[in-house]
């Protein structure tokens, strides 16, 4: 009954999203070529070189830095070099945030310097610093509560439990502007992780244009629970609070891309990577060199491998996802209402831990962070269709464990992809780690580790030219820039 099933699954037509004729289930045609890509991938060394020397050479590479122009120029030569065609750099201008010269600590009732970090897109405070009182808050409703007359002149600090970081990332994102709509004169926030290691985590925030920019930066765990602590005993808690950050005129950077174009349908194409940028600390392994190399090595290896898919695969590095997502916006705008020709987009960005498997989303079914599970509404007949496609497809990961499919699936750099049709994937890891590590000096390469890093090769590689060599293709939907 099970191999009537799939046998069906391969005869369904579903005219709307791709051919259907009668044909082995997707899992023995690619077989063959599904192993030789995985014993490349697991033997494979030069992916990791690459990374390492992206960390340790580059490292860290925020929008507007000259760090990042180097890694460009770089990738670029890189791809040239593993003989990939078309190799394009293309133009995206940036935001420039600069962090200068940062510092915090309790003065009263105690005094205590603070694990801090500020917030990426920040203002800085005034020459010489702010002091204030602080009031600790757990979420929004408590802000809300205490009203202007608890909050006007202070520091406010959420001190929000982790809840997984989609749920929990709302207090460093909108914090701010949040607290000054009542008053507040500066922002602190609990890092959004689990780990408490004295670890500050910083990230972007989204300033609501219509109330006071007020400075703000993330604390330790440890610091935030302090405070809270603190704030029980009846007395004042004054904090001081010193930042440098400022913005400067937007800076020219690029996307980069390279393909291995189809042998028979060139014009279709199965874009995938992941992000150059990184945040001004660490050296943006995990986030996301990992997802940028490994990419990178998939698309080598099966150039290596003699594979040459009907569909031309592209790998893309886009630019400034961290603290603006321009590249991501740049890359779609460029295909002038033409985002039709993209007939896959996939996305590595939540590190290289041991792959599990793929999301799969289109509009509207998007995970709100890498490992995420999906929201939003059932999936249709077509998008159904699609999804036992790549579960056949799953079973060929099965010597890497990566073979799970689910759906929800995605990410920042596709999305705007996915808004006009795309289906997107999004690669998932276990994420035991990568919570504990992103956005901090603790992304370093040694969180990296070889084995995990050549499976994620494996699955990449495997997935990508699957969906770049079979008849059909997986449903998105036909929004603005798709054509039939």
């Amino acid at each position: 009954m099970h191999l009537l099933r799939r046998s069906s699954v391969a005869l369904l037509a579903v005219s709307s999203f791709g051919i259907a004729v009668a044909q082995k289930p997707l899992s023995e045609t690619y077989k063959p070529a599904a192993d030789k890509l995985i014993a490349a991938s697991l033997a494979d060394t030069e992916g990791y070189a690459n990374l390492t020397y992206l960390c340790d050479h580059i490292g860290k590479r925020i929008s507007g830095s000259e760090p990042l122009l180097r890694a460009i120029a770089w990738s670029a030569d890189l791809m040239k070099k593993e003989g990939l065609e078309n190799v394009t750099t293309q133009k995206v201008m940036v935001p420039k945030w600069v962090r200068g010269k940062e510092s915090g600590a309790i003065i009263s009732p105690v005094t205590k310097p603070l694990h801090m970090l500020g917030l990426g897109m920040s203002v800085g405070t005034v020459p010489g610093g702010i002091t204030a009182e602080v009031v600790v808050v757990s979420n929004f409703d408590e802000l809300k509560k205490l009203g202007e007359a608890g909050v006007k002149g202070k520091i406010v600090v959420y001190n929000a439990p982790y809840e997984g970081y989609g749920r929990t990332v709302m207090y460093r994102v909108a914090g701010a502007s949040e607290a000054a709509k009542l008053g507040a004169v500066a922002m602190l926030v609990r890092s959004i992780t689990p780990l408490a290691m004295q670890t500050p985590h910083t990230g972007t925030l989204v300033y609501d244009e219509k109330v006071a920019k007020i400075p703000a930066a993330a604390i330790s765990l440890e610091d935030a629970m302090m405070l809270a602590r603190l704030s029980t005993e009846g007395v004042p808690v004054k904090v001081h609070l010193d930042m440098e950050a400022h913005m400067e005129p937007d800076q020219e950077a690029a996307n980069v891309f390279g393909e291995i174009v189809g042998s028979e349908k060139p014009e279709e194409i199965v874009a995938l990577g992941g992000h150059i940028d990184s945040w001004d600390v660490g050296q943006g392994a995990q986030d996301d060199g990992s997802g940028i190399m490994a990419t990178l090595e998939a698309v080598n290896l099966i150039k290596k491998s003699g594979l040459r898919p009907k569909r031309t695969i592209r790998i893309v590095f886009w630019v400034n996802e961290e603290n603006g997502d321009r590249g991501g916006e740049a890359y779609a705008k460029a295909l002038s209402g033409k985002t039709g020709t993209h007939v896959a987009a996939i996305e590595m960005d939540g590190g290289a831990e041991k792959p599990v498997g793929f999301g799969y989303g289109s509009p509207g079914r998007r995970r709100a962070t890498p490992n995420a599970p999906q929201t939003g509404p059932e999936l249709s007949e077509a998008e159904m269709h699609s999804l036992e496609l790549l579960k056949d497809i799953g079973t060929l990961l099965k010597p890497v464990e990566a073979d799970t499919i689910r759906p929800g699936g995605g990410g920042s750099d596709i999305e705007p992809l996915m808004m006009a049709g795309v289906p997107g994937l999004g690669e998932l890891t276990t994420a035991a780690h990568y919570f504990d590590w992103h956005h901090t000096e603790a992304d370093t390469l040694d969180k990296v580790d070889p084995v995990e890093f050549r499976k994620n090769i494996a699955s990449l590689a495997v997935m990508t030219y699957v969906l770049a060599d079979m008849p059909e293709k997986l449903a998105g939907h036909k929004g603005p820039g798709t054509e039939d």
